[in-house]
């Protein structure tokens, strides 16, 4: 077996010496009393995306779930092992979270997969099979028409939050506690390049810019 990452310890150890003195009570609280989030985070697993970087969370304030392009499934309750319905049955029925956030970025890879539609990575084609459930039977997302690829790109990875967010109320658990309004359901993408944010506003059905330092970044559609 090889070394582990010599990188890995290097940052532990700057963790410990830097960054543990100053949240050690933190931790121990969380240790003692659990964790008790108020906001899940449904974001991508691409190593760009870091819901803790980027919103600047300190331990015990995200519960986070991260996978191919932020996908949400539909509710099905089978035999089948489910994971991320698993991690967002417990941020609801036992951490009692407030908020739900499905995070897209930008320069997304399971989506330019989805759109790329090539041959198959391996036998199991597991990225092609979980990309598949963005789109409903007898769906289509839309054509390019015009756009640039770019902006396609972008249109596509922004309609999957969309869809998350429809099939966060396909789960009787979360769709209850948000109609009695328990719970919110909230939508945002990262722009990788700029670091800028755009959170969904529901009632347009539009992203608007996030203001950093005084400045307010172009709305996106």
């Amino acid at each position: 077996m090889s070394a582990f990452p010599q990188h890995l310890l290097e940052g532990y150890r700057t963790f410990t010496s830097q960054r543990l003195p100053t949240e050690q009570s933190r931790y121990r609280e969380l240790a003692e009393r659990g964790q008790s989030p108020e906001v899940m985070v449904i974001g991508c697993c691409d190593s760009r995306v870091s819901p803790e970087v980027i919103f600047d969370a300190g331990p015990g304030e995200l519960f986070v779930v991260r996978n191919v392009a932020n996908l949400v499934p539909i509710y099905q309750p089978d035999s089948g092992a489910h994971g991320v319905s698993a991690a967002l049955e417990y941020a609801v029925s036992v951490l009692r979270v407030k908020h739900i956030v499905v995070l897209g970025h930008a320069q997304c890879g399971g989506i330019r997969a989805f759109i790329d539609n090539n041959a198959p990575l391996s036998p199991g084609d597991f990225i092609g099979k979980w990309m598949a459930m963005f789109i409903k039977p007898g769906e289509q997302v839309g054509r390019r028409d015009h756009e640039t690829m770019q902006d396609f790109t972008v249109r596509i990875e922004k309609a999957a939050v969309f869809r998350s967010l429809e099939n966060l109320m396909t789960f009787p658990f979360v769709r209850t506690p948000v109609e009695r309004g328990e719970i919110s359901l909230h939508g945002a993408y990262f722009g990788v390049a700029e670091g800028s944010l755009f959170v969904l506003d529901q009632a347009a059905k539009k992203f608007r810019g996030v203001e950093n330092d005084g400045r307010r970044v172009t709305d996106g559609e």
